[in-house]
């Protein structure tokens, strides 16, 4: 770091802020230049810089500008605190920093990042509940939810950490999911299941809420779904159609696939959904959906297809 004192344009370049951030910074928060020269503005010192990276990066994190920029007051001059000063990144977007990428998701989706890392519960279901009601599911599954769960995983990936934030946005997106109105009556001819071992059941509930968005009816078993089981509702229902969900290849056998082929109410379609499934290993008569709005599309098309021959 040079040791001149800085101009505010210089310091905001350095930071990635504009001009009015520093201003509303130091009018606010008293993290203004400390150096003054009669007949000069004043100039930001090697320590007023450091104490404004430590602010620019807690809010990046999720901390609230007012308890960021406690402390960044309460900093040595060297810039090193307990949480800013732990040899992280210092944009907090890559290395081991903590706060969540979402690539080149919008607005809302970093809003909705930042609300995760301060476990804010109710701004997530918020933000969530209000994207449902405005954009719908697929849009709000694609461009919200799933970059940010994304965004969480990469971060666990690489610090081993944001297991609480997994956990809780996870059941807020569970939540916003079932707020979804299920309109539908009638038997479902559409059954949703996780593969076997599998837990990983939020895209599975994206599909439910996306299609009782549209009125379709459907059966959802859930989570860790035995393959005897899932045949088993398979013969007892009939359904028109079975999605079976894996997220990882651990859980993706083939096996359960062929199974659904060969019992005895075989479904007219068998969709193999998420990334777990290789496309080279499916057996002969199943389909992979490439994401939520396929899987949407295949389902009502085989809903029309039964709707037809149900009037024809």
């Amino acid at each position: 770091m040079a040791d001149e004192a800085l101009s505010a344009g210089a310091v905001a370049r350095r930071l990635g802020v504009a001009v009015t951030t520093l201003r509303t910074w130091h009018q606010r928060y008293g993290l203004g230049p400390s150096q003054h020269v009669p007949g000069h503005h004043r100039r930001y010192t090697p320590a007023d810089l450091a104490r404004l990276e430590i602010m620019r990066r807690l809010t990046v994190e999720g901390v609230t500008p007012a308890e960021a920029a406690r402390w960044a007051r309460q900093a040595p001059p060297s810039g090193g605190i307990g949480l800013a000063g732990s040899g992280r990144a210092r944009t907090g977007r890559a290395g081991g920093g903590l706060a969540i990428p979402v690539g080149r998701a919008g607005p809302a989706a970093r809003g909705l990042a930042r609300a995760a890392m301060r476990l804010d519960s109710a701004a997530i279901g918020e933000t969530i509940s209000h994207a449902l009601a405005v954009n719908g599911v697929i849009a709000t599954w694609d461009g919200l939810v799933r970059p940010v769960l994304a965004g969480i995983g990469e971060r666990h990936a690489a610090t081993a950490g944001l297991i609480e934030v997994e956990h809780l946005m996870s059941r807020c997106v569970t939540e916003a999911l079932a707020a979804v109105p299920r309109t539908a009556t009638g038997p479902g001819r559409l059954l949703l299941s996780c593969a076997d071992e599998e837990q990983h059941s939020l895209p599975l509930e994206a599909l439910a809420a996306a299609l009782a968005e549209r009125d379709v009816a459907y059966r959802m078993l859930g989570a860790r779904v035995p393959v005897s089981a899932l045949v088993e509702a398979v013969n007892r229902t009939g359904p028109a159609a079975v999605v079976i969900w894996s997220h990882t290849r651990a859980t993706a056998d083939p096996a359960q696939l062929a199974a659904l082929l060969a019992a005895d109410r075989r479904p007219l379609l068998v969709l193999a959904a998420g990334p777990g499934w290789r496309a080279d290993a499916l057996p002969s008569g199943v389909v992979r959906p490439v994401d939520l709005a396929e899987a949407v599309s295949l389902s009502l098309a085989v809903r029309e297809s039964i709707d037809q021959s149900a009037t024809g």
